[in-house]
């Protein structure tokens, strides 16, 4: 019986400027900063996780954020769109959101659902659309309630080096259900009720580089540390390599490229991200792994001042 996966824990991509970063996710989307903390390979870096009011998988998105860096190009081997999930009935309400803070947008369709397609400030291309499955986010900020407000990831599309060996690793290897093909889009859809749905482009594209304004990598969830020791077996008898477990404080994390290129991840859903802070003051302190607290003066003078503030 093939293992299946509950879908994406989150998403993981690199943009510019901090400040401009906390701006739109939290002041545009509404989204809550629920964790602030430095990435742990290169602790010079923040390391930023927005999501629902809990910071539950399957909601999260993360940046590693860097004035002045160089920008990417998005093509073949990556994520190369990020959707969010809303509630029914909301895309009016979006529209106007975005209208309201000047960003453009056009409106798409593919399996019959329509999408708001727009880019954020660093060109990181995402889209919103409608979904009843998967509970409404309880966070309220910036005018932004819940009857309205970014429920979690609504899914990915991946552009495939080898979109074909993709297909194959998503259906007969991480479990997802091939349930359509339109206009050059495969989609898979996994058992969970958010971050369940990934489309996949059936021809290449011109090859991506990594940078400002593309996604890094795609976590998919395991349920514990037993489930992702499986699911470690499970990829490697396929021929993958996947790396050694990593300690990210709020997941355990193993990482693989896939034949077409794109880099996944499978994270754990425990221990989450109030475990090293209260619920009600998640996001607010940089939070540093205990490898880094000695550096914490040097660390705080080298990284730039964020805040999450309403916008007028």
């Amino acid at each position: 019986m093939t293992k299946k996966t509950m879908g994406i824990h989150h998403i993981t991509a690199i943009v510019g400027n901090p400040q401009e970063n906390v701006d739109f996710y939290a002041g545009v989307l509404g989204l809550r900063l629920v964790k602030k903390t430095v990435n742990f390979d290169d602790p010079g870096t923040y390391h930023l996780y927005f999501s629902d009011n809990g910071g539950n998988p399957g909601t999260v998105i993360t940046f590693f954020p860097r004035s002045g860096a160089q920008p990417g190009k998005i093509g073949s081997g990556q994520v190369g769109i990020s959707s969010f999930a809303v509630p029914r009935g909301s895309l009016v309400f979006w529209k106007e959101r975005l209208k309201e803070f000047n960003v453009t947008y056009v409106l798409k369709e593919r399996f019959s659902e329509q999408y708001i397609a727009f880019d954020d400030p660093h060109g990181l291309q995402l889209e919103i659309v409608e979904r009843e499955a998967g509970e409404n986010n309880q966070w309220s900020f910036g005018g932004i309630t819940p009857n309205v407000a970014i429920k979690g990831i609504a899914g990915v599309t991946l552009f495939s080096n080898k979109p074909e060996s993709t297909a194959i690793l998503l259906e007969d290897i991480m479990g997802f259900e091939r349930v359509g093909e339109e206009e050059g889009l495969v989609r898979f859809k996994s058992i969970g009720d958010i971050g369940n749905i990934i489309d996949l482009k059936r021809t290449p594209m011109a090859g991506g580089t990594t940078g400002v304004g593309t996604v890094h990598h795609v976590a998919l969830r395991a349920i514990d540390d037993e489930d992702q020791f499986a699911w470690k077996s499970h990829v490697e008898s396929y021929g993958y390599h996947v790396t050694s477990e990593q300690d990210r404080n709020y997941f355990k994390a193993i990482y693989f490229k896939e034949k077409g290129g794109v880099l996944f991840e499978i994270a754990t859903d425990p221990p989450g991200f109030a475990h090293d802070e209260s619920h009600q003051t998640m996001g607010k302190n940089l939070m540093l792994p205990e490898r880094y607290e000695s550096q914490r003066e040097k660390l705080e003078k080298l990284l730039e001042p964020i805040e999450v503030r309403e916008l007028k």
